[in-house]
Parts: structure tokens; C-alpha cells; sequence
């Protein structure tokens, strides 16, 4: 799932996952500062976040309803490790990530490789 979202792929990936509900494209629209897209413009948005693999339709009723297929962590997640992978130098990469992090972050991520939290 990694790559970059356009600014109205970005609007709606966010209202998709402000919730554990999933949306029909009018909700979307109502969602959305004016002036809102045509549900038509935003049927073609979904169509390509889905293409992507960033939402699901679930087509079971009309008008269809759509869900993110993962979570807004775990996309951050998958961006992350692939900035790492793409690096030339995963260390100095590393290194500069934790250089810039707060102490409480760093602290977070300490108990996290550590396994204890």
C-alpha cells in the first residue's frame, strides 16, 4: 500500500479513518469544506483509492459503502519502513529519525524495542 496520496485522496483517506463506520460517497461529500466535489468526481477518487489498495467498496447495497483497508497507523508504518528500504543508509536514516524525535517519543520507543511496551 505505499504511496503518495493527492490532496482529495488525502481528505477522504482521513474521513475514512476518523471512524470505524463505513461511508457512502454522499457522506463523504457532506463530510468534505465546501465547495464539496460531485459524488461523481469523488467515485472516481474512491476508484483509485481502491485500485491502490487503500479502501474497500462493499457493494453489497446501494449506494455503496467504503472502508479503509488499514488503519492510518499502519499506512504511517508501511511508509516508514519503506523510506528505510529505499535509503542508502538505513543507519544514518535511523540515526537522524531518533535525533529528532521528543525525549517522551524516544522514551515510547526505547519500551518498545524493549519489548515491554
Amino acid at each position: 500500500m505505499p504511496t503518495t496520496l493527492g490532496t482529495l485522496e488525502r481528505s477522504v483517506m482521513d474521513l475514512l479513518w476518523s471512524t470505524d463506520e463505513s461511508r457512502t460517497v454522499y457522506e463523504l461529500r457532506d463530510l468534505l469544506p465546501d465547495p464539496a466535489p460531485a459524488p461523481t468526481t469523488l467515485l472516481t477518487v474512491l476508484a483509485r483509492l481502491e485500485k491502490k489498495g487503500f479502501v474497500a467498496a462493499e457493494r453489497s447495497a446501494r449506494p455503496h459503502r467504503y472502508r479503509p483497508v488499514a488503519s492510518r497507523a499502519e499506512h504511517m508504518a508501511e511508509l516508514m519502513h519503506d523510506v528505510l528500504v529505499d535509503s542508502g543508509d538505513r543507519r544514518a536514516v535511523l540515526e537522524r529519525f531518533v535525533g529528532g524525535v521528543s525525549a517522551d517519543d524516544a522514551a515510547t520507543l526505547r519500551r518498545l524495542l524493549d519489548g515491554t511496551g
